[in-house]
């Protein structure tokens, strides 16, 4: 077994320490190999759906204007490498080693870190001894308690708020807010995307205690969409007309304001000078797996990770905007902690069959109590546990002009991804 994967593997152990909200492990960890956070200029950016495709505009964007940007984001689809990038290429696995074994060497044994703790201290710690010029950061989970906030950035950004991991951040809408608007930071400007006003009306006052700039979507910038398929940007200081992005769905557009909207307030900041040229060749290269990711064509194969009911009215949305097709076949797993009935509802009425499945994970939901949840919206559904041999059946079941969509978590889609031919290493 290579060093590599001894590392790995004593990663994935940490998982058994399961989540432990609190910044004082993340803390102590980084302040024995010399607080790299500190040495870093960071956007933070939170919210329930959007976080990544956000965080990838932005980061392409900053990239073509001549930054090294760094990037980490979490759950990985395929390699644990996918979690730390620089201008889109992943950590090296060598570069991997190297910043676990300088915070192994310094762990208390008898304290140890979770997963996401560990995780998050070697992304700080590489990006510093790169010396990335900017650094995007996505929250695990929530905002306030979450590893990453033991950064101070320069922008923070709270996409949107919606119900998921209920468990942890508290069962309303009020709650969860709460939690995402943990990361706003004295006098730091904050974006967001939220547009309830409950949610609305959380961020502002947090914003008012701290004195910290708000600029809301919709309100302070705006996107428009062209009749020729493209969009128009006006924010608070630039007009951009005729942007086109490579993320399919019209909810992107809106992570697209979030990420143009954040470069404004960079540039007052004066770390970067946009160019309308390298934002419009940007646009055109976004790149982000398994959201709306069209794996084959005849029938044509895409693949989502929508795994909560915002999700799902995303990808719904997206069924019936953007792709033309006979009859939809969904092929649906997804982990048992998440809100099925709501997923189900929205995505279930558009299709013809439905295959429900379990992916290899423990918190997996069985495929049978799926189906009797499926009863009031879908009468063609059928259990195959096994997720390769579920697709199958989609193509047999599928003709030529018609559509499999494969969705309901990122953890399956990073199964499916596997079986599609990722590469693992």
């Amino acid at each position: 077994m290579s060093d590599f994967q001894k590392a790995l593997d004593y990663l994935y152990g940490l998982q058994k320490f399961g989540i432990k909200f609190g910044l004082n492990c993340t803390e102590n960890l980084l302040a024995r190999v010399g607080n790299p956070h500190g040495k870093l200029r960071c956007i933070h950016i939170a919210g329930t759906n959007g976080k990544g495709s956000t965080a990838a505009i932005l980061s392409r964007i900053l990239a073509r204007h001549g930054l090294k940007v760094g990037l980490y984001t979490s759950p990985h689809l395929v390699r644990f490498t996918e979690r730390f990038r620089i201008n889109d290429e992943e950590i090296p696995a060598r570069a991997t080693l190297r910043v676990f074994k300088k915070l192994r060497a310094i762990l208390d044994e008898s304290q140890p870190p979770t997963f996401f703790e560990m995780v998050t201290a070697m992304a700080f710690l590489y990006f510093a001894e790169e010396e990335a010029d900017l650094v995007i950061v996505e929250t695990g989970m929530g905002g306030r308690l979450d590893a990453t906030n033991v950064i101070t950035p320069e922008v923070c950004l709270i996409t949107n708020i919606g119900f998921d991991h209920q468990e942890y951040l508290g069962a309303t809408l009020s709650s969860i807010a709460r939690e995402k608007a943990g990361i706003i930071k004295p006098g730091v400007p904050v974006i967001t995307g939220a547009l309830q006003p409950v949610a609305q009306g959380i961020i502002k006052t947090a914003c008012m205690n701290k004195s910290a700039p708000l600029y809301r979507f919709k309100t302070d910038f705006r996107v428009r969409r062209n009749s020729k398929g493209d969009f128009q940007y006006r924010g608070m200081g630039i007009n951009l007309p005729a942007l086109r992005l490579n993320l399919p769905g019209r909810h992107q557009l809106g992570n697209a304001a979030l990420a143009l909207a954040a470069c404004e307030i960079l540039e007052q900041k004066r770390l970067v000078l946009l160019q309308p040229d390298l934002i419009r060749g940007a646009m055109g290269e976004v790149r982000w797996p398994a959201r709306l990711e069209v794996l084959e064509t005849k029938p044509t194969i895409v693949l989502d990770g929508a795994h909560n009911p915002q999700g799902a009215e995303s990808l719904r949305d997206a069924l019936r905007e953007v792709f033309s097709y006979k009859k939809l076949h969904l092929v649906i797993g997804v982990m048992a902690d998440k809100d099925i009935p709501g997923i189900l509802r929205r995505l279930l009425p558009l299709a013809e069959t439905a295959i429900f499945t379990k992916p290899a994970y423990a918190r997996a939901a069985n495929p049978e109590d799926i189906r009797r949840m499926a009863r009031p919206y879908i009468q063609k559904c059928y259990v195959i546990s096994d997720p390769a041999a579920a697709i199958r059946e989609a193509r047999n079941l599928a003709g030529p002009e018609d559509m499999i969509c494969i969705t309901g978590s990122l953890y399956f889609a990073g199964e499916v991804k596997q079986l599609f031919g990722e590469p693992t290493l």
